[in-house]
């Protein structure tokens, strides 16, 4: 990973794994990221969407069980794995695009959660519990029954997925429920394609959607007029006769039945029978039939229906006069009917229009819903009444048959005048509809067969205290009277126009005086029955809100109008959202001078604040921002806010009753937003007036709601919630807890009840623990038997065998096994909880070994437990459990002489667990390794014991030796173990003086045999870990004696050719640098002897900072990683925890002084870097003195800290700090750039099938014009007059660095003719371009610092590779003074 600190010009400054530098910002690519603070641990992880990241994650889950499907031939299995497999690839790609509009991407998740929720269960994974928006719950933020709750809902959905495959039922399910679920708007579109149905006469359909069960229509009516012949009355509209049926909610998804109907109307004769075409009336509108089919599954997205499909929807005709809709939709036949096709869109007529272009366009009629949406869209102006003449009930006056009538309506105005475009059967979308205004009235006459005008009825659309006609059923007044009467307005509007019990004294008396009124008199024979439902955003019908609305008109009403507007639909307030707030602070202003209804005005904008806040007016949110910004004008709102939050805030602190503040704390925000507009216009208009004083009452209130949360957090703490949860445990968990262990995991309820136990146990703190002895921590277990368990006087068998048989069972538990997981499942686990086993692991054997002699009452009987554990395939739980196997032999041993129970035990137990399928191949080269261990320890052992008292010094050194080097042949640490014996081994001389007979050694040996002997095998071991130069040491000194002193030839020419070896692997073989680790122990947790305290550890071939730092981990599990590389301060040094900091360090080159100034090869100094070093650094880049932003390099500063070894490693540090300035960090870089290209370009001429890829990006990255050399920024920072005028005393290093300028071109020369001779066909033109770039650096160069030249080498006559190339090198790499090469002439700058 690499963290970018600044980027400038195409290049970046970045540390990686604390190293820094700069590099071409081309070779990365960027991601954002998100830094979490756990303690004092960073948590940095990719910024992408959480949904990418989990496709990501998934599709490499789910493509190495795709292999083992191939392999084993599940042939079905493994298609379904790979089409899952494809769907994700695309939809990650969609993701990643980040063009889909919000509602689509909300689709696209839900459609890719239900995706991977359906694999990962046919696969047998993990279920992802996740929330309502499909995102996956955090069990950290989450409670337990909420994540019980919603893993049982994920289990019943993806049950219920499963069941429709199984069944063959090939839906898209997860496109369609998915996004009809996660839409709040829906929409039916129906496509009349023929009406099947031999009228002989001119037909109506109204077709609507219809509930049975609550025998109500949905929509509004949708008409087509269809003609005699069988077409459509338009032959314009044949195939164009569409509608959308919009509005829909989940409200009305959710309906039990939902129901497309067709009610057709016959237009014509009075009777179908009558043929005298003269005598009959014709233009009559006689009901004839309906239509109906149950479309909830096709509405619901349960059945997937294409546009193209056409439904057949059955007829039944109208018998009987008195037939009413319910009754003939259970009549419908399937001869007649209508064909249509139809499908469920997702949206409202603006996004489908989008969506669906070729099914909806602006010819397609919107038949729209009967009331409001769910969701009322800001901008959604609607001003319909829709009337529905429910019944009517006319005297026969002496007749034997009822009187054929005739219904009209009218709307007219207060004038009596009709509203021209007010009522019309033509409107094809609309069954009756009304559009009104302030003063209109419903005037309906009806006319006898002889179209005579015989009874009149009215309604008044508006009432006197200017709200609108309530909704519901109205049973008019019917007047009778003079035809032309019943026209003019003077002669009923001061009737009473419904019938209703206040009316009717009234009623009463206009039947006995009838002339009075104008010739009308009221039939009480005959009724009149309407239904009416409003839908206005313009006109309420609720007075509180009106009066509200028009509080000036009445004053006197205010106090109870601000009070009841809680009680008012949220509805009816959201459509008069902009009134409605400048009402509120109209009133907060033109009563500034008194704090009369400041509270009831803050109550009131609380609850319509609140209000938004649902889920139905969530879209109103952009309306009240757009309020505060654009129309919100209250400039002293701001101080009565404040007030009444403070007095709100102030009383709920005290801990008195305050029951609007949970309201208040909801709608905080916009509050604030209020209050801080309030404030900028009221400083905008006063030119910042009285602005101490707000600070100050801003400050007073935040101190107040410093004071509740103070008060909140002490009564959640120290207040009832303690004693409330300790009332649950002490009378819950112990009975829900035993009821967990009768019931047994088949229970069909045990779920439940072990998420209760869990929820309690997740409540409890210390306290309660403390308080419930048998608690279910584990290691608060071991701590209480230790301190009270432990002594002989209280010691207890049956209880510590308890704990060692709760830990196992916990460790070997099914669910901790991480190595049954897929990766995927087994990092998650791992990064957020650790391995869980190995903590527990450590503490069984601390626990064990703190039983001291008490360790026999538990043998044999905890060996079976111990192999189990021991079976776990973990390294570091195996490494620390299995020797306590020989603890268990020793402690048997020393008590009856021998160890047999454990021998019986151990082998019965391990048949039985490896049958079972316990242990791996590992496992027993673990044991072997153990076993193997212990010998040589126990042989050794015995040997010290037996010469401890012995005289001889230098037996009990040899005795030392063996025991100290044994453990460390065994770990492979060779180098170590060499320079172990290298010890031993100067203390013996080269002489025939004999050593005394050891237990090791069968034949008496003198100090000169054991001496070669020694040296033999530490030859072999330095040979083992590389360290040839030490062996070369070692073989010089052999030869010499072979030679000199014994005269023995034939070793002396074995021991010379092994040194000849040695000298061709320094030369030949690549030796891996080892890195090298600052590692500080903080805390007082640590041992006496770690305490405080830095080592530097140097690491294996290859290792990783981060594998060394885990396994360091892995030995102090309770520590806590410091991310710092600072020395930590005080308190953290004196803390009773563990701290641990680790981090890499650079070690420096010190040349042996027999090497110095002359020209020595590579392969030989490169061991010196790493190898025969005290001294270490560590660097950081630090901003110092003015920054100027264009150029990073004229103020970086180096920070860097040198550790110095006081003893071979590891030993106890010292350390302190030194600073590089900015010019000395350039000469550093600029060395080490040249060093670099001349140690690639010996490489390639030593060696010609090294690749050429490395030497191309080395020297394109430093040819290429975007680059210039790497040096065009310190140019710009060091080489200008004002630098040279500042910094007098950098003239020598401003020199240095131009002469290594200069340098890097015949550097880089000699690297391209190489590259020119190396390169293959095919990136020939690469070598071109870079060849071109060359020259033009060449010649900048070369005019600005001078030539250089590199003496020529011929590859022919040279014998040695390239000397006189590193002659040069401390001209070329280092710094002035430098201990490494010899300097030659250079040409002079110009």
């Amino acid at each position: 990973t690499v963290h970018i600190q600044e980027s400038c010009e195409g290049e970046g400054f970045c540390d990686i794994a604390l190293t820094f530098g700069a590099f071409p910002a081309s070779f990365i690519v960027l991601k954002e990221v998100t830094i979490e603070k756990r303690g004092d641990e960073e948590i940095i992880t990719s910024a992408e969407m959480p949904l990418v990241k989990e496709v990501t994650t998934t599709l490499r889950e789910w493509g190495s069980i795709w292999k083992q499907l191939y392999v084993s031939s599940k042939k079905e299995r493994f298609s379904q794995v790979q089409r899952l497999m494809w769907d994700l690839m695309e939809w990650r790609s969609q993701l990643l695009s980040g063009t889909l509009p919000s509602d689509e991407f909300k689709e696209l998740k839900q459609k890719v959660t239900s995706k991977i929720d359906y694999g990962n269960k046919i696969l047998e994974l993990d279920v992802v519990v996740r929330d309502a928006d499909g995102n996956i719950l955090d069990p950290e933020r989450a409670s337990v029954i909420s994540l019980f709750r919603a893993h049982e809902d994920a289990t019943a959905k993806i049950t219920e997925r499963i069941k429709e495959e199984q069944s063959n039922v090939q839906l898209d399910h997860s496109g369609v429920s998915a996004r009809i679920q996660s839409s709040p708007t829906h929409s039916l579109y129906v496509f009349v394609r023929n009406f099947v149905c031999r009228i002989g006469e001119d037909s109506e359909l109204f077709m609507s959607l219809y509930d049975p069960i609550k025998q109500t229509n949905i929509s509004e009516n949708y008409l087509v007029r269809w003609g005699d012949k069988g077409l459509p009355k338009d032959i314009e509209m044949l195939n164009s006769l569409k509608v959308v049926f919009t509005d829909l909610g989940n409200k009305d998804l959710g309906r039990e039945k939902i129901y497309l109907i067709c009610q057709i109307v016959r237009v014509g004769r009075m009777d179908l029978k009558d043929t005298n075409h003269k005598k009959c009336t014709m233009g009559l509108r006689r009901p004839f039939g309906v239509a109906v089919m149950d479309i909830s599954d096709i509405i619901k997205g349960k059945t997937e229906c294409d546009e193209e499909k056409q439904y057949f929807i059955p007829f039944h005709p109208v018998i009987a006069e008195n037939d009413f809709l319910q009754s003939l939709l259970n009549k419908v036949t399937t001869s007649r009917g209508l064909w249509v096709t139809m499908k469920a869109l997702v949206g409202d007529i603006v996004q489908i229009r989008k969506e669906y272009p070729h099914l909806v366009d602006r010819s397609t009629v919107v038949a729209r819903k009967l009331g409001f949406p769910e969701i009322i869209m800001p901008g959604d102006i609607r001003n319909d009444i829709y009337l529905t003449l429910h019944s009517g009930d006319f005297d026969k006056y002496n007749k034997t048959t009822q009187k054929n009538v005739e219904v009209i309506m009218l709307v007219c105005d207060e004038e009596g005048k009709v509203v021209p475009v007010s009522v019309t059967t033509d409107r094809e979308v609309k069954g009756q509809p009304v559009l009104i205004a302030e003063g209109f009235s419903v005037l309906i006459d009806t006319k006898d067969k002889s179209e005579r005008n015989f009874a009149m009825a009215f309604v008044r659309l508006m009432k006197e205290d200017g709200t609108v006609l309530r909704d519901g059923i109205h049973e008019l007044t019917v007047f009778k009277g003079d035809s032309k009467r019943m026209e003019e307005v003077s002669s009923y509007l001061s009737l009473p126009s419904e019938r209703s019990h206040s009316d009717s004294h009234k009623a009463a008396t206009l039947m006995r005086s009838s002339s009075s009124v104008g010739g009308l008199s009221v039939s009480s024979r005959d009724t009149l029955t309407i239904a009416t439902l409003v839908c206005s955003t313009k006109l309420t019908q609720n007075v509180g809100l009106l009066g509200l609305l028009k509080w000036r008109t009445r004053p006197e009403m205010l106090k109870q109008n601000l009070q009841e507007l809680k009680l008012i639909d949220g509805e009816e307030v959201v459509k008069f959202l902009q009134d409605t707030l400048d009402a509120l602070f109209n009133i907060m202003m033109e009563h500034s001078q008194t704090d009369d209804y400041d509270i009831l005005v803050f109550d009131a904008l609380i609850y319509i604040i609140g209000l938004i806040a649902d889920r139905k007016f969530q879209h109103f949110n952009t309306v009240l921002e757009a309020y505060i910004k654009q129309h919100f004008s209250a400039t002293l709102a701001y101080k009565k806010l404040m007030s009444v939050l403070k007095t709100y805030l102030d009383v709920s602190s005290r801990g008195e009753a305050c029951e609007p503040i949970l309201r208040t704390l909801k709608a905080l925000e916009y509050i604030f937003k209020f209050i801080v507009r309030s404030r900028m216009l009221y400083s905008q208009l006063y030119e910042g007036k009285e602005q101490a004083e707000f600070e100050e009452s801003l400050k007073s209130l935040f101190e107040s709601i410093n004071n509740l949360m103070k008060t909140f957090c002490l009564f959640l703490f120290q207040g009832d919630t303690f004693q409330h949860i300790q009332d649950i445990v002490s009378s819950l968990l112990r009975t829900i807890n035993r009821t967990v262990i009768t019931m047994g995991r088949e229970h069909a309820l045990i779920s439940r009840v072990v998420a209760c136990m869990t929820a309690i146990l997740s409540q409890m703190d210390d306290r309660h623990y403390s308080r419930y002895i048998e608690t279910f921590t584990i290691n608060t277990y071991a701590d209480t038997m230790n301190h009270k368990f432990l002594d002989n006087n209280s010691f207890e068998v049956q209880l510590w065998n308890n704990y060692f048989h709760l830990a196992v069972a916990f460790i070997t538990q099914e669910s901790l096994q991480l190595q049954h997981f897929s990766p995927t499942k087994r990092s998650k686990i791992l990064a957020k909880y650790g391995d869980m086993r190995r903590l527990i692991g450590f503490a069984i054997r601390d626990m064990w070994y703190k039983l001291g002699k008490n360790k026999i009452c538990f043998i044999p009987g905890m060996v079976g437990p111990i192999l189990e554990m021991t079976l776990i395939p973990e390294e570091e739980l195996r490494r620390a459990t299995i020797p306590i196997f020989f603890d268990m032999m020793q402690c048997e041993h020393n008590h009856s002489g021998h160890f047999r129970k454990f021998e019986n035990e151990i082998i019965l137990k391990l048949d039985h667990e490896v049958e079972g399928g316990g242990g791996d191949e590992r496992y027993m080269d673990m044991r072997a390794h153990f076993v193997t261990l212990v010998t040589g320890l126990l042989e050794r052992l015995l040997d010290y014991r037996t010469v401890m008292s012995d005289d001889s010094r230098n037996n009990r050194m040899s005795c030392t030796v063996n025991l100290l080097v044994s453990p460390a042949h065994f770990m492979e640490n060779y180098t170590e173990a060499a320079y172990t014996l290298l010890l031993h081994s100067k203390l013996l001389k080269w002489s025939e003086e004999q050593c005394t007979l050891q237990l090791d050694f069968q034949t008496p040996q003198s100090q000169r045999q054991l001496k070669e002997s020694l040296y033999d095998t530490i030859i072999s071991y330095f040979d083992k870990g590389k360290m040839w130069e030490e062996a070369i040491t070692l073989c010089k000194e052999l030869a010499d004696q072979f030679e000199m002193e014994v005269f023995d030839y034939e070793l002396l020419g074995q021991k010379l050719n092994q040194q000849a070896k040695f000298y061709e692997s320094i030369m030949k073989i690549l030796r891996p640098k080892p890195d090298y680790f600052a590692v500080g122990y903080y805390g007082c947790g640590f041992p006496q002897f770690l305490r405080n305290k830095v080592f530097i550890h140097r690491g294996k071939e290859y290792e990783r900072r981060e594998d060394f730092q885990s396994q360091l981990m892995s030995q102090f599990p309770s520590a806590v990683r410091l991310n710092i590389t600072t020395m930590p301060g005080d308190d953290i040094k004196n803390s009773n925890m563990q701290y641990i900091q680790c981090f890499t360090v650079q070690p420096v080159l010190e040349i042996p002084p027999r090497l110095r100034n002359k020209p020595v090869p590579d392969q030989i100094i490169n061991f010196y870097k790493s190898n025969y070093v005290q001294r270490f650094q560590y660097s950081r880049p630090v901003r110092r003195g003015k920054v100027d932003p264009d150029n990073e390099f004229a103020s970086m500063w180096i920070e860097r800290t040198t550790f110095i070894t006081a003893y071979k490693l590891p030993g106890i540090l010292r350390w302190f700090e030194t600073t590089v300035s900015p010019l000395e960090n350039a000469i550093e870089t600029m060395g080490q750039t040249n060093e670099k290209i001349l140690t690639m370009i010996n490489q390639y001429q030593c060696d010609d099938a090294l690749p050429i890829n490395p030497l191309s990006m080395l020297l394109n990255g430093i040819v290429d014009p975007a680059v210039m050399g790497g040096f065009a920024k310190y140019e710009k920072a060091f080489f200008t007059e004002e630098y040279m005028h500042e910094h007098h005393e950098d003239r020598d290093k401003l020199m240095r660095l131009k002469d290594l300028i200069a340098w890097q071109i015949p550097l880089l020369g000699r690297g391209i003719s190489l590259h020119g001779k190396r390169v293959t066909d095919d990136l020939r033109p690469f070598h071109e371009r870079m060849e071109e770039c060359f020259k033009q650096l060449k010649k900048k160069v070369e005019k600005e610092y001078g030539v250089r030249e590199l003496p020529d080498t011929d590859e022919r006559r040279s014998t040695r590779p390239r000397s006189m190339l590193r002659s040069v090198r401390q001209s070329i790499c280092s710094l002035a003074g430098s201990e490494c090469g010899t300097p030659t002439k250079t040409h002079p700058e110009r």
